[in-house]
Formats: C-alpha cells, sequence, structure tokens
C-alpha cells in the first residue's frame, strides 16, 4: 500500500511539471508573436515614411484617402466627366437638337453610370497596384502606368459602351483605353509627390482629381 501511494505522487508531481512547461511555452510564444507584430509594423512605417516629418504630417490628416479610396474616386470622376464630354463633342457637332432626340440623353446616362460604377470598383484594385508601382523607381513606375491606365480605361469604357451595343463597347474601351493611359500617370506622379506615406488628404485630392479630369474633358471638347 505504501509502495502504490508513492506512486501515485510521483505522477501526479511529473503531470503537473507538463502542465507547467505548457503553460511557459505558451506564453512564450504569445510574446514571441507579439515581438513579431510589432517589429513589422515598425518596418511597415519606415517604408511608408521616408522622415519623421512625413509621418507627423500623415497622423495630422484631417480627412486621409487610403489608395484604394483615391483611385476608386478617381475612377468614378473618370466614368462621368470624359464620356460626358464626348457626347456633347457629338450633339455639338450634329447641331440639331430635336425634341424626339431626348431619348439619346437617357442612353447617355446610363453609359455614364456603368462607366462611373466600373471605374470606381475596378479604381480600388488599380489603387492597390499603382500603390505598388510607387515603391519602384520612377523609370519603372513611368514606363508600367500607362498600360494600367489602358486596360483601366479600357474596362470601364467597354463596359458603360456596351449599351449601345458591339459598336459602342469596342469604341468606348478605345475611347476609355486613351483617356486612362494618359490620366492615370499624370495623375500617379502628382499621388506620389503629394501624398504621405500610403494616404492623401482629401483637400488635395479634389483639386487634384477635378483638375486632371476637367483637362481631359477640355481635350475632348476641342478647347
Amino acid at each position: 500500500m505504501e509502495s502504490a501511494g508513492t506512486q501515485t505522487i510521483t505522477r501526479s508531481t511529473e503531470f503537473n511539471s507538463f502542465s507547467s512547461n505548457t503553460s511557459d511555452d505558451s506564453l512564450t510564444q504569445k510574446r514571441l508573436d507579439t515581438l513579431l507584430a510589432v517589429n513589422l509594423e515598425i518596418a511597415r512605417e519606415k517604408m511608408l515614411f521616408h522622415s519623421e516629418k512625413e509621418r507627423m504630417e500623415a497622423a495630422l490628416m484631417k480627412n486621409p484617402l487610403s489608395d484604394k479610396q483615391v483611385f476608386a474616386y478617381f475612377g468614378l470622376l473618370l466614368g462621368i466627366f470624359p464620356p460626358a464630354a464626348i457626347f456633347a463633342r457629338f450633339l455639338m457637332n450634329a447641331g440639331n437638337f430635336r425634341g424626339e432626340d431626348f431619348w439619346i440623353l437617357g442612353v447617355v446616362a446610363i453609359v455614364n453610370l456603368i462607366s462611373a460604377v466600373v471605374g470606381y470598383f475596378s479604381g480600388k484594385v488599380v489603387g492597390k497596384i499603382v500603390g505598388e508601382l510607387e515603391r519602384l523607381s520612377w523609370s519603372k513606375m513611368l514606363l508600367v502606368l500607362p498600360f494600367i491606365g489602358f486596360l483601366w480605361g479600357a474596362l470601364a469604357g467597354g463596359a458603360g459602351g456596351i449599351i449601345i451595343f458591339l459598336f459602342g463597347a469596342v469604341f468606348g474601351a478605345m475611347f476609355g483605353a486613351a483617356v486612362g493611359s494618359l490620366a492615370l500617370p499624370a495623375f500617379a506622379i502628382f499621388h506620389r509627390l503629394m501624398k504621405c506615406g500610403d494616404q492623401l488628404e482629401l483637400k488635395h485630392f479634389l483639386p487634384l482629381s477635378f483638375g486632371i479630369t476637367f483637362i481631359v474633358c477640355a481635350f475632348i471638347l476641342g478647347w
């Protein structure tokens, strides 16, 4: 009986020791995970901000926009105004707009709506791509951006033009590709210069985005 009691006590002690070791390992792993997360955040901040001044400016932003938001809103503008400008140019060249032609305005509204929606949602993907490209050298970024803009514009323009059947889709894609291949590089240059980290202040975004959009519209209208 005494021997059996001694064995039971020994096993209990070994079990408690095993549980203690497991608890210590779990605590160590949690501390290690926390340390790795902190190091990753520090590395991310060093990659995003070139100086302490830039980091402070980003922290003081009142209405910061992420890369995805910036290019989504820019895609929305490009989906609304340039297609409207091309239709306005067409109507000005036609010179004779009669009452029974008002249905054209409905078609224009649908085309603009589709282009704007596609430009907005695809702009989120474009924003992520441009954000990565902006980490590269200027020459590499400027080399790739026209192709990204070409595809972006072709997608949004073709989607909007599809309402006018095959001809509209082809023309819309060609028109959108031309606009995107020019507008995106121009916008991205200023975006890279003006942003802090991966954010752009709203008060900087508005004049930049509307300015480039309206310049494109002015070229379309021949002003």
